[in-house]
């Protein structure tokens, strides 16, 4: 749930920067426009991740996903899960 959030802050950042309503940046994003209200006041339980990465590509940016060897060197330590955006 953490990545979601990451990712629904990302979206309306975007959305504010581009100076859109909720109506226009839902015909960008594909969805309705109550539907993005949810998203974007935290209710996103039935949107997916993957959904939600293709909202930012239809807003012009590129996501990349890296997965690496931890730089952990003791045992079997869990990795760990970071949202960057540049």
């Amino acid at each position: 749930m953490l990545v979601k959030a990451h990712l629904a802050a990302k979206i309306g950042e975007i959305v504010k920067q581009r100076h859109l309503t909720q109506q226009q940046a839902a015909e960008i994003l594909g969805m309705t426009q109550p539907k993005l209200s949810n998203l974007l006041r935290g209710q996103f339980r039935d949107i997916s991740e993957a959904r939600m990465l293709d909202c930012l590509n239809r807003l012009g940016r590129d996501v990349e996903i890296v997965v690496r060897k931890t730089s952990r060197t003791k045992g079997a330590v869990p990795g760990r899960t970071k949202v960057v955006f540049a």
